[in-house]
């Protein structure tokens, strides 16, 4: 039901999140050096506006969204721009899975620009153990997620100190920026998946 939503979104052009602008926090990060050029994974693609910034950037990039005519847009507009990107449509919480979307995993890179936030509360683990399927040790996960909300009735978003108990002791914040969107808080990160000890 929610894929035909975010479908729906697109085909009425009403797709408020995919604003066609990398935002400064991703260029900042990859233009600054922090994070090198490895292969990359934008969780929640949309149109490809993330994924084709990155693949400019020498990344070789996959993207993935839950709306089939979001991934179709991703697919032309990379062709258009004349960079290689692999588009899917998928079900982000099967990623790395022999039922998920065919990725090559491991990634250096994983961004998510708002999908993160919109989950229910009892997908957070399965999220989580998605991250530790396509993510490589010492690889960087970016998160752009709103900070706790009432939308339509539900609950939404997370506060840092959620968001870092729900990705667990693997994933070290390296830092957390505070905002807002719309009058409501919400947080940028950087974390790095760590090697476990036991």
């Amino acid at each position: 039901m929610r894929q035909l939503l975010w479908n729906i979104f697109y085909l009425l052009g009403r797709a408020p999140w995919d604003t066609g602008v990398t935002p400064p926090e991703v260029v900042d990060l990859i233009e600054g050096g922090r994070v090198q050029a490895g292969r990359a994974l934008d969780i929640g693609c949309g149109t490809g506006t993330n994924a084709i910034y990155l693949a400019r950037h020498g990344f070789q990039t996959v993207g993935v969204d839950a709306a089939w005519l979001a991934v179709r847009r991703a697919r032309r507009k990379a062709r258009r721009a004349g960079v290689s990107a692999t588009f899917h449509t998928g079900d982000v919480l099967r990623l790395g899975t022999p039922k998920g979307t065919a990725i090559a995993a491991p990634f250096d890179f994983v961004l998510d620009i708002g999908c993160f936030h919109s989950l229910a509360a009892e997908q957070r683990q399965s999220y989580a153990a998605m991250l530790r399927r396509v993510l490589r040790v010492e690889g960087y996960y970016m998160l752009y997620a709103w900070g706790p909300r009432q939308m339509n009735g539900r609950s939404v978003g997370l506060t840092p100190d959620e968001t870092r108990a729900a990705l667990g002791d693997e994933f070290r914040a390296i830092w957390v920026r505070g905002g807002e969107e719309r009058g409501a808080a919400s947080y940028w990160y950087l974390f790095q998946r760590e090697r476990q000890t036991r």
